[in-house]
């Protein structure tokens, strides 16, 4: 979950990152008593996430740095739109500029492109979801952009769910037990409230995962053709997971085959930040 903690850690780290010993640049041409106004504005269409992250950037920064958020996390907007204002003394505001876009472009980025996918699928039942193809220590940013684009969330990380793949079955079932079997022995050893999900690569290999009480079965890299046939062999049993090189041009015909969700990797690790700019007006106070 994106808390405010979270935010303030990750953004603070990312400012000590960008400006470990001061921003020489800005210390050194620009008045300390200089002010700056700016507008954060859409170069082309989109849907907003990390407001509340760009606005720490320059809290963070300088809290006499005001920003006023003109649209929240999951808003549409169009080329020209302005999203937010920022306000305060413009050495603050210049150092903070390029962390709190990178981090607002970027799940932009994402939220507008998770809104394309959810689109496609939008005449069906299907959940689009992301997957833990995240950038390491910005999964919350990243899931959180996708929940804003109208995705949801898979597991967030290992501890969340079992998820069993085809190497972990490997190692199950090399004792000589069945899949059935071994999948068996190992929920029986799991707290009831736990979700299991098991990956298949084909469609022989449904039944006996079935038969242990799974809770989601995931169809891994599936035809189209395969994957309509797999749906109607679960036939309700369990949830239906499709995964594997889904694209904006496959997602459709993947969803209208009756599947319950679609992971989707490439709304974390495909999408390019978006085109927004800090339009900025920099002054002197009036004299006294």
């Amino acid at each position: 979950m994106l808390t405010r903690a979270v935010i303030d850690r990750t953004v603070a780290a990312a400012l000590a990152e960008d400006a470990p010993w001061g921003d020489l640049t800005s210390e050194s041409l620009i008045p300390a008593h200089a002010v700056a106004r700016a507008e954060l504005v859409a170069r082309e269409p989109g849907v907003l996430a990390g407001a509340e992250v760009f606005e720490a950037a320059f809290r963070l920064t300088d809290p006499a740095v005001r920003v006023e958020l003109r649209a929240g996390d999951g808003d549409r907007f169009d080329t020209g739109d302005v999203l937010a204002t920022v306000e305060g003394p413009a050495r603050g505001v210049l150092s903070a500029e390029r962390v709190a876009l990178n981090f607002v472009q970027r799940m932009s980025g994402t939220a507008t492109l998770t809104s394309r996918f959810v689109a496609e699928v939008a005449h069906t039942g299907a959940r689009i979801a992301d997957t833990r193809k995240t950038t390491p220590g910005l999964r919350a940013f990243e899931r959180h952009a996708v929940v804003a684009g109208g995705g949801h969330n898979h597991r967030f990380s290992l501890s969340d769910a079992v998820m069993a793949k085809d190497n972990h079955l490997a190692v199950l079932t090399a004792s000589g037990l069945s899949v059935t079997q071994a999948l068996q022995t190992a929920i029986a050893r799991l707290p009831h409230t736990t979700h299991v999900e098991v990956e298949v690569d084909r469609l022989d290999q449904i039944e006996p995962v079935l038969a242990a009480g799974i809770g989601t079965i995931m169809l891994d890299n599936f035809s189209i053709d395969d994957l309509a046939r797999g749906v109607e062999q679960v036939a309700g049993r369990a949830i239906v997971d499709a995964s594997g090189g889904v694209t904006l041009e496959t997602v459709r015909r993947i969803a209208e085959t009756g599947v319950d969700v679609i992971s989707v990797g490439a709304l974390t690790h495909g999408a390019r930040a978006l085109d927004l700019g800090l339009d900025m007006a920099v002054g002197l106070p009036d004299p006294v």
